[in-house]
């Protein structure tokens, strides 16, 4: 009836169905859900590293060409080229004992003033005792390539930043730097701007002016050589019609870099047998008389892509080379060494000081287009993650979704546009079978699972907590960056250490886990384990990343720890028990620690010892009273300089058969030592992400009964004060100010 006509609702008639409907209580479920996921989604991106980086602890920002950076090598010959770390040159200003790979940065760049994501295709230039270094940077703000410069006073050992020193409009790389007529010029890639461009320096190296342009050609990777009284230009034409991603070399000749160039008979030009032939890679070099072009593979996804080849034939009609071997030791650290993915570029260059071949070469963690790849895999998860929303709102009863088939009924048309019309009507009746399949579908599903029901909020729980994973899984690939746990350096400088465990026969299942794991870690030169007792394993049953060397000692005993050993390499040692792991991380921030207090010893487990006479306490007391006097050196930084003279000294003799005798508290001992000989602070505490003391699970570890354990060090600690005096202060934690000794 008009609404006119009704009757009045009284109070107590029951509201209509429009005001009474009420959401159905599985949209809450699936409500919640969806909540979840988000919320872990925003707590894993927010939770971002586990300890912050300290302000010197520079990070770039991410690039989706790479993480582009520069090492140096050093060798006898070009073919013999071995990292600057292989050589043992220290640099105390920068706490690098010894100096190691990269040895240019982006950060480095970005800390003289000039913005920059990546450092590539360096080439190197010797003038006045100095080696100038000049390279790509990338600049993140602008997008675009410029050229910056370094120099080093030390034999490569040590760079100081100059910052950019040639700026255009257009992206510029390669700097290929060389001397004519008593004249320095540059002849960095331009292809950008469609020309090869000459630059000549007005105040070498920071100011250059426009010489010429050379050829109105978009060259990429060229360079020029004076070879048999004639200069060689070669490049590559990307641009030119079907020139492949490797680059046919074209060459032109002149009497003259600044005369005109004739270009070769044969351009474009295949140097290999097969017709193929790569782009320069570096600069050419005579060795023992003969010419060698250094050549890449472009674009390489992974592995290292330097070649060299030796110019047999080099007129202006005809060009031969043949590939020579180029033996280069590859990283095997994955993304934890600076050039774990990749190469593309090498300058060598003789250097009479050191009566050695330099050379630089660039090197990239992570392979191309890896920021890319993790962006596409994260919102695969979260795609995923949707779809399992939408089929557990079906499943519960929350979603109801039917497609109306109307939708696929075609419209009338015209006469004259039949044919049209019969493929518009055939496609509209494959998505109607499929519009219809999926109701159907939609229809058995709808409410398959009972939230009511015990077992059904089983099931509900379960695809609740895939959500939350999967959210987790996204929001890492998308945000945790490339998995790769990088050194910290100290001004700009890396450096290495030697990682030192004890162990016998009945853990050898620890020390294969540990010698795979800790092998990766950038930092790690060497791993020395220390034989006590059994036969020892052999080379082929470690698996490392690093060179191993197992040391059989006489005799087992704690003491065999600081053995004095001088085959090891570098200053700093870490002492780590092989029944415990951690993250590479937390020994790279270690190791940082140690850098800035080399004095010290820098630990992971501190202990404080005190009363009357003294008792060994554990951590959980050391926190209770707010610090600790001592940490324990199974996972201890050291200069094992410093520390085996002292352990081995005529005064230490007493403390030494007292751990023979307990056969415990060698680093207690070690402790006591460096107490005795300073007023000040000797230990370090530095917190771990996480550690797995794996002796909880194979039931051969020292200290099995915590409480006589303590006890036999209880009474280590009475005997030991009474021989080296007591322990310094307490050091407090969250007293350093970097976060990590919290």
């Amino acid at each position: 009836p008009p609404p006119h006509l009704q009757p009045p609702m009284s109070s107590s008639s029951p509201r209509p169905a429009t005001q009474r409907r009420r959401l159905h209580p599985a949209a809450y479920l699936s409500a919640a859900a969806t909540l979840l996921a988000l919320v872990a989604a925003a707590f894993s991106r927010a939770l971002g590293p586990r300890f912050p980086s300290p302000p010197d602890a520079r990070r770039c920002r991410p690039d989706p060409d790479g993480s582009w950076s520069a090492g140096v090598f050093l060798g006898d010959s070009p073919f013999a080229l071995k990292p600057i770390e292989h050589w043992g040159i220290s640099a105390d200003a920068g706490a690098a004992w010894p100096v190691a790979n990269p040895a240019v940065t982006c950060a480095d760049v970005a800390q003289s003033g000039s913005p920059s994501s990546f450092v590539a295709s360096p080439f190197l230039f010797l003038q006045g005792g100095g080696i100038y270094m000049f390279f790509e940077t990338k600049n993140p703000v602008t997008s675009q390539g410029d050229i910056a410069a370094a120099v080093s006073k030390d034999a490569g050992a040590t760079w100081q930043q100059l910052g950019v020193v040639l700026d255009e409009e257009w992206h510029l790389s390669y700097p290929y730097v060389f001397s004519y007529n008593s004249k320095v010029y540059m002849m960095p890639e331009s292809s950008k701007n469609g020309d090869l461009r000459l630059y000549r320096a007005l105040d070498f190296p920071l100011k250059w002016t426009l010489e010429k342009v050379l050829l109105e050609k978009p060259l990429v990777d060229s360079v020029i050589i004076n070879f048999r009284g004639s200069y060689w230009l070669i490049g590559s034409d990307l641009s030119s019609y079907g020139a492949k991603q490797n680059g046919e070399l074209s060459i032109w000749y002149s009497s003259s870099p600044l005369a005109p160039w004739n270009p070769h008979r044969h351009n474009t030009i295949g140097s290999m047998d097969n017709g193929s032939s790569f782009r320069n890679g570096g600069r050419p070099f005579v060795y023992d008389g003969d010419l060698y072009r250094i050549g890449k593979q472009s674009g390489g996804v992974s592995g290292h892509s330097i070649k060299v080849f030796r110019v047999e034939i080099l007129t202006a009609n005809e060009y031969k080379e043949i590939e020579v071997p180029f033996v280069f030791d590859k990283p095997r650290k994955g993304r934890n060494a600076w050039n774990g993915a990749r190469s593309h570029h090498l300058d060598v260059q003789w250097l009479p000081s050191s009566q050695l071949w330099i050379g630089v070469m660039d090197g990239d963690r992570v392979s191309s287009n890896d920021s890319v790849h993790r962006l596409t895999i994260g919102y695969m998860f979260y795609g995923v993650t949707l779809l399992l929303v939408l089929l557990l709102g079906g499943l519960i009863g929350a979603i109801r979704c039917t497609i109306p088939l109307r939708w696929c009924v075609p419209h009338t048309e015209k006469r004259d546009d039949f044919f049209h019309s019969k493929q518009q009507f055939f496609l509209k009746y494959k998505l109607s079978s499929l519009f219809s399949s999926l109701n159907k579908l939609g229809s058995l599903l709808g409410g398959r699972i009972n939230y009511r029901t015990w077992k059904g909020r089983v099931y509900v729980v379960l695809v609740i907590l895939v959500l939350i994973f999967l959210t987790c899984l996204g929001t890492h690939c998308i945000y945790g960056g490339n998995g790769a746990e990088e050194p910290y350096p100290i001004k700009g400088r890396y450096s290495q250490f030697t990682l030192l465990t004890m162990t016998y026969d009945a853990r050898l299942w620890n020390l294969k886990m540990f010698v795979e794991h800790y092998s990766k870690c950038a930092s790690v030169r060497e791993i020395v384990v220390i034989w006590n007792k059994g036969r020892p394993p052999v080379q082929n049953e470690l698996k490392s990343a690093v060179p191993v060397r197992v040391r059989v000692e006489d005799k087992n005993t704690l003491n065999n720890r600081f053995n004095m050993d001088e085959k090891i390499k570098t200053r700093a040692v870490m002492e780590l028990d092989d029944d415990i792991m951690m993250p590479c991380d937390d020994l790279e921030r270690g190791f940082k620690v140690w850098r800035e207090h080399p004095d010290r010893i820098v630990g992971y487990y501190p202990r404080l010892a005190e009363g009357t006479p003294l008792e060994y306490r554990n951590e959980r007391y050391a926190r209770q009273q707010g610090g600790y006097n001592m940490v324990l050196t199974g996972a201890a930084f050291m200069d094992h300089g410093l520390a085996f003279e002292r352990y081995w000294s005529k005064k230490a003799e007493v403390g030494r058969k007292m751990v023979d005798s307990f056969f415990n508290c060698e680093d207690v001992l070690l402790n006591f030592l460096f107490a005795n000989a300073s007023s000040m602070s000797t230990v370090e505490y530095v917190k771990p992400a996480w550690a797995i003391d794996m002796s909880k699970f194979s039931g051969v570890a020292i200290s099995r009964n915590t409480q006589a354990h303590y006890h036999v060090r209880s009474k280590c600690l009475a005997k030991f004060s009474e021989v080296y005096g007591n322990l310094t202060a307490k050091r407090l934690f969250s007293s350093r100010g970097d976060g990590w000794d919290v």
